[in-house]
């Protein structure tokens, strides 16, 4: 009786098999990708957002810290103080802040207004080009930060007490000791920082 030979092939059942236990893999592998690639641009967007805040703070503290009191006139001719702020209205605090660099050496100031400004849920800061304003001259506008819910601000006074509005009425002082600022985040809640009026 003659042997055969089985030629060297897979059957059909075999094919089957190892092209199910290909998909099951592949389908491991796209899942653990796929929740990777979720999760980098989860943690890239809270990067980012917590980037932006820290800027904010950094800003913030940067402009009230290098405060002067020095006094400044609006668009209308009136005498705005050297810090003003407060209130629940759309500009939340103005300041006359020194430090102003002037890298192409221009013929202006060092001195420079800026103020903060809640609206449409977005914290905003405008800086102008003139110490005391005419009429037409408008402020740069740079949003800081986006999904804003809130913001508060307290003033510390010369007694070390807290005040909601600054200046505060029959008080010579022209500047608080320190100011606090809570930024209420649609995502992260209320973050509050105290910065210090150096001079005050």
């Amino acid at each position: 009786m003659m042997n055969r030979r089985h030629g060297a092939g897979f059957t059909l059942l075999e094919l089957l098999v190892a092209l199910a236990i290909f998909a099951v893999l592949a389908a491991i592998a796209y899942s653990a990708l796929n929740q990777v690639t979720a999760t980098r641009h989860y943690l890239e967007a809270k990067t980012a957002r917590l980037n932006a805040l820290q800027l904010v703070f950094s800003v913030l503290e940067r402009d009230i810290e290098q405060g002067v009191a020095r006094e400044v006139r609006d668009e209308f001719g009136d005498t705005e103080p050297a810090v003003k702020g407060g209130g629940a209205g759309t500009q939340l605090l103005s300041v006359t802040r020194n430090g102003w660099r002037n890298p192409l050496d221009l013929p202006r100031s060092h001195l420079q207004r800026v103020a903060y400004v809640f609206a449409d849920n977005k914290f905003v800061r405008q800086s102008w080009p003139v110490l005391d304003r005419g009429p037409g001259v408008t402020p740069y506008t740079e949003v800081m930060l986006e999904d804003v819910k809130a913001v508060e601000l307290r003033f510390l006074d010369q007694d070390r007490a807290w005040q909601a509005f600054w200046p505060v009425p029959n008080q010579a002082a022209p500047m608080p000791r320190a100011v606090e600022i809570t930024i209420e985040l649609g995502d992260w809640g209320r973050v509050t920082r105290l910065f210090r009026v150096p001079g005050a």
